[in-house]
């Protein structure tokens, strides 16, 4: 398995980060794991990375969180009743970008199934481990420990991006680090 996260081989995937599922959560968590996807967003931009998002069941868990929608040019959620957000739509947006960086809700159900089954398909998911929530801590830390059982590599957001990125200097470097700020 390959630990460099390469923006020309990479894509990020925003599990079901969605208004009905986000006032389930912890206040305190929930607000560092939307500030982290959010910078998650904007150094895909910066890097040019393909951003995908999906929603779980919207009519039962509402939309997207506005302030995730608000940051994507063009948003279009994939909508699914799977648990794995890797729905057929969603495989053929990955098709050229075997390495995925994952965020979003929740830690034991969606995200770890997604995990799972982006190992099964021999593409490598980087989970965003500041970036993924569950209601429960306990489902939170058993969440990241199925992720890291079924092939994750375990990252942070600034850690991703800044592997992608490799070197400090220019425009894209000054634009990831406005976005993990």
């Amino acid at each position: 398995m390959n630990h460099r996260f390469n923006k020309d081989a990479a894509a990020l995937l925003v599990i079901d980060v969605q208004e009905r599922l986000c006032a389930a959560m912890r206040p305190e968590a929930l607000a560092r794991v939307v500030n982290r996807t959010l910078a998650a967003i904007e150094g895909a931009k910066a890097l040019g990375l393909p951003i995908i998002v999906t929603e779980q069941y919207p009519k039962g868990l509402g939309p997207t969180l506005a302030e995730v929608k608000a940051r994507i040019d063009g948003f279009a959620a994939v909508e699914k009743i799977e648990f794995s957000a890797l729905v057929p739509l969603v495989r053929e947006q990955l098709a050229a970008r075997p390495q995925v960086l994952v965020t979003g809700m929740e830690s034991h159900v969606c995200v770890f199934q997604t995990v799972r089954d982006l190992s099964d398909a021999g593409l490598t998911p980087f989970l965003a481990t500041d970036a993924v929530i569950s209601r429960d801590p306990v489902d939170h830390g058993v969440g990241l420990q199925l992720c890291r059982d079924a092939g994750a590599v375990m990252t942070t957001v600034e850690t991703a991006l800044f592997d992608a990125l490799g070197r400090a200097g220019g425009p894209t470097f000054k634009a990831v680090s406005a976005a993990v700020k």
